[in-house]
């Protein structure tokens, strides 16, 4: 009997918590509340045995409820202040809980507060008779923003600790509906401002952003400033707020944007600091004007006089961005020289007039000649470019110079035709070569000096068609030993490699194409062996790390002092280890086999598409397949790819064709046995794109790596010459992660996304 009791009062509890679940659920979804209400409120008086039920809610800015929900025809409106004297202002002013047996009991109400009384007044005017009340504060963040007040128990003589848990589950409900209705309300009524997507995505709330205007009002300034600095308000979502709001492009400062000369040359500089504003650049049959408030209709139409009836395009932009584009195009330096000062003092009227006559071609070694050519090296290190392209298109069109930044290629700077012939001949110069040979290519290197360091250039000119020619500069910047533990290599790699590293003799290959980052690998190799009981040698093209312990040589092929030379060399100065830059040619490598079998460990590189395939290249050299097997300890195959920028990077859920490609790639089988499924939380990376990254969404670059270590088995196969397929099954059978697949992980621990591994690695 007693167990059938339990099993009802168990169901009976089980439908309460559904109901006021749903109740819950329905008060969340709501809309509009007070219309909610008067379709709950039966609900809700049933599910906590009440008679009546009133909701208040805070007047914001005074110190007074008012009813806004009350289930009385006879009363239109009640308002309390917020204090003591009422039990709907008690709970309103101290946040707790009141539940009172008989409100008309002088004695109850004193034990609550001293000065806690009840209105009969509403009684008499309603003919309703109060005895209990249940008064709940409706809070949000911890702030009473409004008052549930239930009256008369129906059943019992006084509301329940179960119907306070109950009330005080709706009132949480309510407190986020109330908070969501008045910000709604508030801004509804609120006219759009330009920081609205600030708002939106809570950079800054409303009361800091008041703050920030008063500021800015105190100071003078404009609001962004403000934002900016105190706020710590990121620049491009700034930029965002500003485009939306304005409905036109946001443009940042940029030194490599240089405003039309013939556009400038009959405004005042000043007249424009005055007004913020500036033509920035033409854009198909019109005129891009960077201004603070594309809406300020007395400068718009300024704008338009001042452009002679100029098609304008606007593009809005900060006022202190404004002032350095003004402060580029007068002329004014900084500390140092930026292009955009050096093209101008090039457009000066007298070197225009000097070319225009045809009274011959500018010098180089004009000194903005000379400026100008230093600056796009000073440029390009800064922007850690790899290479620095110089493309003349003759007279008429101007010359593009563009940089190799992260593997791919992006316009720096053009500058006009007529100076393509000086900034060629003042590089050639640099690099000491011929300046009176246009007809063919040329190569050299420039010793450039940094402020802080010193870099090497090598160069190549190039004769193109039209009697053009082109220059391409690579930085051979002199870079840093990466410890071998940085290089981001996965730990099957990492062991193996160290393993064969730390062996007495033997031949170790890193293969790739040019710039796939082989030397920077070879020296974290060397860096791990270099110890003062081993001897090194190295002969590098040219020399770009510097490690103490190690004894580097540069080779001179001019002068007949090649790799396969320099390696003859090593061999009589009692070397342990040796590592040659290349193996370009059967006499080297063969030279390097010898080494690695009379008791040398030798480090190289080759210009191979894979390890397996390296094999099969170095057999067709020449080489006894018996001796290159016997030396072999192992080969490391890699690509750069771009790493997903760190400040801009987000996570999505790819779609399901998205991962069967990454599926395909990896191998599916092999992929499902390390535990990634297509399911909902298998997320990607991407970069959003910001200023960090040049609104790319990528940022520096990462290597992927394939080794395949010479086991007995991968030897056997090698002396037979044995295909590259089977090679390759006996090489993944051994645990060896192909270039793709290490490029899937990498892809999938967001280092970087599979379309740079399909650039770089997949044929």
């Amino acid at each position: 009997m007693a167990q059938a009791e339990s099993v009802v009062v168990l169901q009976q509890r089980l439908a309460y918590e559904q109901k006021l679940v749903q109740l819950v659920d329905r008060i969340h979804a709501a809309k509009t509340i007070d219309s909610l209400f008067i379709e709950l409120q039966g609900e809700i008086l049933g599910l906590l045995d009440a008679d009546r039920m009133t909701i208040y809610a805070v007047e914001p800015g005074k110190q007074e409820l008012y009813s806004k929900f009350l289930a009385l025809d006879t009363v239109k409106e009640i308002r309390l202040p917020i204090n003591e004297k009422s039990v709907a202002g008690f709970v309103a002013a101290t946040g707790k809980i009141v539940n009172i047996t008989d409100a008309y009991d002088r004695a109850e109400l004193m034990m609550i507060s001293p000065t806690l009384g009840f209105d009969s007044s509403w009684d008499k005017k309603t003919g309703f008779r109060t005895k209990q009340i249940l008064g709940m504060p409706v809070q949000h963040e911890g702030r009473t923003i409004g008052v549930i007040q239930l009256l008369n128990k129906k059943k019992g003589p006084r509301f329940t600790k179960d119907d306070e848990t109950g009330v005080s589950r709706i009132a949480k409900t309510l407190g986020i509906a109330f908070n969501n209705q008045t910000q709604l309300i508030q801004s509804q009524n609120r006219p759009k401002t330009k920081f609205d997507y600030l708002l939106a995505q809570h950079r800054v709330s409303l009361d800091e952003l008041n703050s920030a205007i008063a500021e800015a009002r105190r100071r003078q300034t404009d609001v962004e400033s403000i934002l900016i600095e105190q706020y710590k308000v990121p620049t491009n979502e700034l930029g965002v707020s500003l485009s939306q709001f304005y409905r036109c492009p946001f443009v940042e400062y940029d030194e490599r944007i240089i405003p039309p000369p013939d556009l400038m040359k009959d405004l005042r500089i000043e007249y424009l600091r005055r007004n913020f504003w500036m033509p920035l650049r033409r854009e198909d049959d019109g005129v891009l004007v960077i201004i603070d408030n594309p809406q300020d209709l007395q400068r718009v139409d300024s704008v338009s006089q001042a452009l002679k009836s100029r098609k304008i395009k606007w593009a809005v932009g900060l006022r202190k961005d404004i002032l350095r584009f003004l402060a580029q195009a007068g002329g004014e330096t900084t500390a140092r020289d930026s292009i955009g000062t050096i093209l101008g003092d090039l457009r000066n009227e007298d070197v225009t007039e000097t070319l225009d006559m045809g009274l011959g071609e500018l010098d180089e070694n004009d000194s903005a000649v000379i400026r100008l050519a230093n600056q796009i090296i000073v440029d390009a290190y800064k922007a850690r470019a790899s290479d620095i392209h110089i493309e003349p298109y003759g007279t008429q069109k101007d010359t593009v110079i563009r940089y190799r930044i992260d593997g791919g290629c992006s316009e720096y700077q053009k500058i006009p035709g007529a100076y393509r012939r000086a900034i060629v001949a003042r590089i050639k110069i640099m690099a000491q070569l011929d300046i009176a040979e246009r007809r063919k290519p040329q190569d050299g290197k420039i010793k450039f000096k940094l402020s802080d360091r010193e870099i090497e250039l090598r160069v190549a000119t190039i004769p193109t068609a039209n009697q053009n020619e082109d220059v391409v500069m690579r930085i051979l910047a002199a870079s840093e030993l990466i410890a071998l533990d940085k290089l981001g290599m996965t730990d099957r790699n990492l062991r193996e490699l160290k393993r064969v590293a730390e062996k007495p003799y033997g031949l170790i290959l890193c293969v790739g194409p040019t710039g796939s980052g082989k030397t920077t690998t070879l020296h974290s190799l060397l860096g791990h062996i270099n110890k003062p009981e081993r001897k090194i040698w190295t002969a590098e093209d040219p020399v770009e790390i510097t490690q103490y312990g190690l004894r580097q040589v540069q080779v001179m092929p001019k002068i007949g002092f090649d790799f396969a030379a320099a390696m003859r060399a090593f061999l009589r100065a009692d070397p342990d280890v040796i590592m040659v830059g290349e193996m370009r040619d059967e006499e080297t490598a063969s030279t390097g086999i010898e080494a690695s079998l009379t008791g040398h460990l030798v480090f190289s590189t080759l210009h191979t598409n894979s390890s397996v395939e390296t094999v099969i290249r170095l057999l067709d050299m020449g080489l006894d397949p018996f001796n290159f097997a016997d030396a072999l300890l192992g080969i490391m195959a890699q690509r750069l790819v771009k790493r997903i920028c760190t400040d801009c990077k987000t996570e999505y859920h790819p779609d399901r064709g998205e991962f069967d490609e990454l599926a395909e790639a990896y191998g599916a089988e092999a992929l499902a046995a390390l535990g990634h499924k297509y399911e909902e939380s298998f997320v990607l990376y991407r970069g959003k794109g910001c200023s960090a990254c040049g609104k790319t969404g990528y940022r520096g670059r990462a290597a992927i790596h394939e080794l395949l270590i010479a086991t007995d088995e991968l030897k056997r196969l090698i002396q037979t010459r044995s295909r590259v397929a089977e090679m390759l099954v006996q090489a993944k059978t051994e645990g060896m992660t192909t270039l793709v697949q290490d490029g899937v992980l990498k892809t999938i621990s967001g280092l970087t996304d599979f379309r740079q591994v399909k650039a770089v690695a997949i044929k």
